[in-house]
């Protein structure tokens, strides 16, 4: 380089910063920039209702979004879900009537609504960016549509309108089932509960009861079932499910990490390693795994449209509320472990686990492929660590080990176990030839 481009070099370096460019520190600071999507309070215990980010959505968007009704304010206003704004009005209505029968002001809903605006704004992680009079509206119809289906469908009420097409064609009570458990379509349990007990039109049973009895159609268990969770606390009613899956004995624990503690093989792999695989049918919930003596006691699992939908929120819930469990997370790991291809959904139906109703054994594979990307769960702290540590322990050395890869290598088919007992055979016949030729060598017969 040159003394003179050294020399402009040098006084290009110590050039005063453009006076052009103006930012004021201050207005960075200011509320007006605060983030609108989420708000600093997302991470209280209070905020439960959050948006799918997209590393979790990327997966399948269809599964976290209303298909008939839009609850809460996420996806208010969409075009395809404008339909059933006019039945929520209608079931007011309904609902109203019901309430003047019983002699009980309905504007009381409105008064009960208002006193939990905060707590409602509270539950959501967005500032939702409604006025108090629009906030109130909205969370009336919503609360007291679902309030209304419940009543209507565990017979708490009659409804007298037959021709109702929500209650008449039968694949659109199914949808708003699915609908009513997405995470961005929900409204605070607390909100359902207020309007439960302003409405007065039911003394008898509990709002858990009237939810447990909606979603039984889905769900399908005993009411023995539904019975031992009447008593349930929840955030919202994705939440509420939730809780039922999990059982008294799996509760959240921690544990130390070794050597074994870690994911497992797949299915068929396992299998080659000598562990066995049986349905457990003595328990209530599909996440009360057990693993002992080589043998994995794994509750069967309907696996539909409504199963992943219910997973694939519930996985969301769990990753996104710091205040929640990961029970769910945990199962649906250790599944997306066993059902690492198609022949190991196939491998799970075979013996009664898996019930398939989800489409091809490939399709259940590519979807717990899938539900297991982009999630954190620490195994320490998952209520299956005993199960991961056990069957990796088990499946990582004896002579267990050894003998079932040797039966599956050689009698894990018909042709295998044939050219594997003609080989054998074989092998006898030739050592029954060298003991003979060795016995009449070392003791000749005897000339008489």
């Amino acid at each position: 380089m040159d003394p003179q481009t050294q020399q402009n070099a040098a006084e290009n370096s110590h050039d005063p910063i453009p006076t052009s460019v103006v930012v004021d520190i201050h207005s960075l600071t200011s509320e007006d920039t605060d983030p609108k999507l989420l708000r600093e309070s997302a991470g209280s215990e209070s905020c439960c209702i959050l948006r799918i980010p997209h590393s979790l959505a990327r997966i399948n968007l269809k599964a976290y979004e209303p298909k008939i009704v839009s609850i809460g304010p996420y996806h208010h206003g969409k075009e395809h879900l404008k339909m059933a704004q006019q039945h929520k009005r209608r079931f007011l209505k309904f609902l109203v009537a019901k309430m003047q029968e019983k002699g009980t002001n309905p504007q009381e809903l409105v008064n009960a609504v208002s006193t939990l605006e905060g707590d409602i704004r509270g539950s959501y992680s967005e500032d939702l960016g409604l006025v108090s009079e629009e906030l109130v509206e909205m969370m009336v119809l919503d609360g007291c549509f679902i309030l209304t289906l419940f009543l209507v469908v565990s017979g708490k009420v009659v409804y007298t309108n037959l021709d109702d097409p929500i209650f008449r064609m039968p694949w659109i009570l199914p949808s708003i089932r699915a609908d009513l458990l997405l995470l961005e379509n929900q409204v605070p349990y607390v909100l359902l509960q207020a309007l439960f007990e302003t409405s007065n039109l039911v003394t008898s049973s509990c709002l858990n009861e009237l939810a447990f009895e909606f979603f039984d159609y889905s769900l399908q268990k005993p009411e023995t079932f539904w019975e031992k969770h009447y008593s349930l606390e929840a955030k919202h009613l994705l939440d509420l499910i939730r809780k039922t899956f999990v059982p008294v004995t799996c509760q959240r624990s921690i544990k130390e990490a070794n050597g074994f503690l870690g994911f497992v093989l797949s299915a068929k792999k396992l299998h080659l390693r000598g562990i066995k695989f049986k349905p457990r049918m003595n328990t209530d919930s599909i996440l009360d795994i057990r693993f002992s003596n080589g043998v994995l006691h794994i509750p069967p699992v309907v696996m539909d449209d409504f199963t992943a939908t219910v997973f694939l929120n519930c996985v969301a819930f769990e990753q996104l509320y710091a205040d929640s469990s990961n029970h769910i997370t945990s199962y649906v790991a250790f599944m997306a472990c066993l059902i690492n291809e198609e022949s190991d959904a196939a491998f799970l139906s075979e013996r009664r686990i898996l019930e398939n109703y989800f489409g091809t054994e490939e399709e259940v594979s590519r979807f717990y492929k899938s539900i297991g990307k982009d999630v954190a769960l620490d195994l320490e702290r998952s209520y299956l660590a005993k199960v991961f540590e056990g069957v990796n322990e088990y499946s990582s050395k004896g002579f267990h080990v050894h003998c079932a890869e040797f039966v599956h290598t050689h009698f894990d088919s018909p042709w295998t176990f044939a050219s594997s007992f003609a080989a054998l055979l074989l092998l006898m016949f030739a050592a029954l030839q060298v003991f003979f030729a060795a016995y009449s060598y070392f003791k000749p017969p005897k000339d008489k």
